[in-house]
């Protein structure tokens, strides 16, 4: 059965959305950067550095700040560490290591809430869900 927020918005779908390629971490990491960007582009901090002199830029970190919580993912090119931290006027006062499922949970419900906030946001969500 299906978790979902009063506006419909399945939250078990969206988290499926941004888990589908948790089996190819590099393809998850730059797939949920790509995702999160189109969904909330003045929201999201994406970081990327160049690997090599002049090889691509990949991602090593993504930065999503919800209220009074801190989403991070951080990403070495081997393995991912995530973080929910708790913020007060942008200070982070208290922050955990969390497991990427822990993590991807609580993006989705913070994903779902500023779509409740922002038809923009829960359009572009939407157009997300049905690709």
């Amino acid at each position: 059965m299906a978790l979902e927020e009063p506006s419909g918005l399945d939250l078990e779908l969206l988290a499926a959305s941004f888990r589908e390629d948790l089996g190819d971490v590099n393809a998850f990491v730059e797939g949920l950067a790509a995702k999160l960007e189109e969904l909330l582009p003045t929201r999201v901090r994406v970081d990327r550095k160049r690997t090599g002199f002049r090889g691509p830029k990949v991602v090593e970190r993504i930065e999503f700040d919800a209220g009074d919580r801190r989403l991070e993912l951080r990403y070495d090119g081997r393995s991912v560490e995530t973080r929910n931290s708790r913020l007060s006027g942008g200070i982070v006062l208290k922050s955990d290591t969390v497991t990427v499922d822990a993590w991807l949970e609580a993006l989705g419900q913070a994903v779902a809430d500023e779509a409740q906030r922002s038809a923009a946001t829960r359009q572009a969500l939407e157009r997300l869900l049905l690709q």
